[in-house]
């Protein structure tokens, strides 16, 4: 099973974009293409100064072979990381994180996410959910950890 992360706008104008918190092989294979396709335009520009960077490099002679260690272990770490910088990519825009969801593929997640909202709107009423439990210690509350990753994000373990 996956993780997803469920992000919302503020105002809800759109519907609850959902990312998988895991590893994206696009993002690996392509990872120029992969960014673009997702509109992270950033960073796109970067990966692709970086990669115009080794292949500069490359060129002078010699550094070949270190030039392509290079780019596989910043393709690896891009694999790795893509899920993150996407989800970064959505807080930069104003989204929210609502909640993180366990499921088999995308379809099931949406399902869970919605189901588990039906089910606060129907239990709570509005003003408990508006305000947290301020009563229970600090340190009861769990820190999520980055599960696989380099970047500490909420809602990633």
């Amino acid at each position: 099973m996956a993780s997803y992360v469920i992000f919302e706008q503020p105002g809800g104008e759109e519907s609850p974009a959902l990312v998988r918190d895991s590893f994206r092989w696009p993002a690996f294979v392509a990872p120029f293409l992969w960014f673009l396709w997702c509109g992270l335009w950033i960073e796109a520009l970067l990966v692709f100064a970086v990669m115009a960077l080794f292949v500069a490099i490359g060129q002078t002679g010699g550094f070949a072979a270190l030039v392509i260690c290079l780019a596989f272990f910043l393709s690896l770490a891009l694999g790795f990381e893509a899920s993150a910088l996407q989800m970064a990519a959505l807080r930069r825009r104003g989204w929210v994180e609502r909640d993180v969801v366990d499921a088999r593929d995308r379809g099931e997640a949406e399902i869970r996410y919605l189901s588990d909202a039906a089910d606060l709107d129907e239990s709570a009423p509005s003003s408990a959910l508006a305000k947290p439990d301020r009563t229970a210690p600090a340190g009861a509350m769990r820190r999520r950890q980055p599960g696989l990753g380099l970047l500490d994000y909420p809602g990633g373990a």
